[in-house]
């Protein structure tokens, strides 16, 4: 049976890209939910549905970028990029799925994705044309940056790159 693995972009505006062997079957957008607090409406991300979506996904490892904050973040979105990194960790251990963890710039390098978010959907474009209605949109580019991730965890376990 060919390994079922998956490429995660972390955060709201994050993806699921799952693959079979090396070929892109399909791109998830993070579960998220409304919810109020403080009297404000935020998004986040659904720890139940994410894990609904990673179990039925049937997947035996995965990589994940390397989150941290960035300058000028505040607190609050900090906090919740975080949370989201947490829920991510927790559901893929409780799963018991492998997961290797990839600094943005490593992933970026490797698989050729030039400078700026737009960037990631014009190569994603590049390396899955028969997939590129995944990625037709600016606001797709966490589904791109997933399955740019996903494609490096690949050629790392093959050992074409480090």
């Amino acid at each position: 049976m060919t390994a079922r693995t998956i490429g995660i972009d972390p955060g709201n505006f994050g993806a699921i890209a799952l693959f079979v062997g090396t070929q892109l079957i399909a791109v998830y957008d993070m579960p998220i939910v409304s919810m109020e607090r403080n009297g404000k409406v935020k998004n986040s991300m659904s720890a139940q549905q994410f894990a609904y979506i990673i179990k039925d996904l049937k997947v035996v490892s995965a990589t994940v970028e390397r989150v941290s904050s960035m300058p000028g973040q505040g607190v609050s979105s900090v906090f919740s990029f975080g949370r989201s990194a947490g829920v991510i960790e927790g559901v893929l251990a409780a799963l018991d799925i492998a997961i290797t963890y990839v600094q943005p710039a490593k992933w970026q390098h490797s698989m050729g994705r030039g400078i700026g978010k737009d960037s990631s959907r014009h190569r994603a474009m590049e390396l899955y044309p028969s997939h590129s209605e995944y990625f037709k949109l600016k606001k797709h580019d966490g589904r791109a940056e997933a399955v740019l991730i996903g494609a490096y965890g690949i050629k790392l376990a093959k050992g074409i790159v480090q």
